[in-house]
């Protein structure tokens, strides 16, 4: 139930097309508003029919929304939204704040519907990326040879950024169509290959389409853990490729999970992490600067921006992080309090993940295995290399891996 005194509010979606293109019902809803809020773009394609207050959303959007909604309580309240409110739209944010029984969503076509629509593609087929509010760097997780994708353009500048992107990550022979103003009179579409991209900036509101295809000496990243040591910016403090397809199967990432990568090194952990699911989040805490700078670039690169890099050692430095879902330890772990920081902040079902090298640290795990159980193990890893006109194997070191799931909260 609605509770007494909170206004509800109707979203509206609205295209390109303006008024002549909402249905009845939508077109009721907007001229009984008392008040419709909306972007400046969105609110000037309403007709003076509609005379209720019109309020442009302010900046920053998000906080905003309780005090608008709470200010304009007993009138009827519309907003106004680009497409398909529930689509990487206000829809949400309003959901969030208010409750979905506050919220009455009249959907319109989304951008990615018309785009699919002209295309002829499958839009259960189709991966969309949005770069308005976020970096285009989130493009490059998306990128595999025969992949069709849908970027959500900030501007009239992002199909150049999006085709430099694609240049730079091996995929410069991807054909890009930009696909502006969708369902609108003036709606136009070019296209071309992101390495020879020359077109200039055209109508700010557009939908970058690319046909993914990767150069033939480009690296090829895979869809799933144990990317290629050669992906990563490293000085040497890696986890290799193959203990890292290890280590991320026993931290078993999950939708929307949170990972501490603890001595993050390149981040290639907390990388791998999001690159599972869009929604996985990972925070890495690397006490050099050099280092956290790097990681940040390989994360960059490899198409998770959002991962977020601490400076600052730990334990010390984990004292202020949301609560993990799981935890990585890759280094430090016989520094005092390291090892019973990171297991006092998983709550019941939370997962640990530890590699060692060293006796010292491996002598500590399994203190802690007889203690609280799990698996431990022994990764070795061994390549094959020339040995003089024959081929032998180099051995390289062993990894000692604790894994375990914490049960319940137990006492140290």
């Amino acid at each position: 139930m609605t509770p007494e005194n909170t206004p509800v509010v109707s979203v509206v979606g609205i295209g390109a097309d303006g008024w002549p293109g909402l249905p009845e019902s939508s077109r009721t809803v907007l001229v009984a508003a008392d008040v419709v809020l909306g972007g400046p773009r969105q609110l000037a394609l309403l007709p003076a029919d509609c005379a209720g207050a019109r309020v442009p959303w302010p900046t920053p959007l998000r906080p905003a929304v309780p005090g608008l909604l709470a200010a304009h309580a007993g009138r009827r309240i519309a907003v106004l939204a680009s497409g398909d409110p529930m689509f990487y739209g206000i829809g949400r944010t309003l959901v969030e704040t208010a409750g979905a029984d506050v919220v009455h969503v009249l959907p319109h076509p989304s951008s990615v519907s018309y785009a699919c629509a002209r295309l002829g593609w499958p839009l259960e087929d189709t991966e969309v990326v949005t770069a308005v509010g976020r970096p285009v760097d989130r493009l490059a997780a998306a990128l595999h040879d025969g992949r069709r994708v849908l970027v959500l353009s900030a501007g009239a500048d992002t199909p150049a950024e999006i085709a430099a992107l694609l240049t730079d990550r091996g995929f410069g022979p991807s054909r890009m169509t930009v696909l502006e103003q969708l369902g609108a009179e003036a709606e136009a579409a070019y296209d071309g290959v992101a390495r020879d991209w020359k077109a200039a900036p055209g109508d700010p509101l557009n939908v970058v389409a690319v046909d993914c295809r990767r150069a033939p000496d480009a690296l090829r990243l895979g869809a799933v853990p144990g990317l290629p040591d050669a992906a990563y910016e490293h000085d040497g403090q890696l986890t290799k490729r193959h203990i890292r397809a290890a280590t991320l199967a026993a931290l078993a990432p999950a939708p929307g999970e949170l990972l501490w990568d603890v001595g993050g090194g390149s981040g290639s952990i907390g990388v791998e992490w999001m690159r599972t699911h869009p929604s996985c989040r990972a925070v890495a805490v690397e006490r050099s600067p050099e280092r956290a700078d790097r990681i940040a670039r390989n994360a960059a690169r490899l198409g998770v921006p959002g991962l977020t890099v601490v400076t600052g050692a730990a334990p010390a430095a984990l004292a202020r992080l949301p609560s993990p879902d799981a935890v990585f330890i890759g280094g430090g772990l016989t520094v005092p309090g390291l090892l019973d920081a990171c297991w006092d902040a998983l709550a019941p079902g939370g997962r640990l993940v530890a590699n060692t090298v060293t006796l010292e640290s491996e002598a500590l795990l399994t203190t802690w295995y007889r203690r609280h159980g799990g698996d431990l193990t022994k990764l070795s890893v061994a390549h094959a290399v020339p040995v003089g006109g024959f081929t032998g194997w180099r051995q390289a070191m062993p990894v000692t891996q604790w894994s375990v799931t914490r049960t319940e909260a137990e006492e140290r």
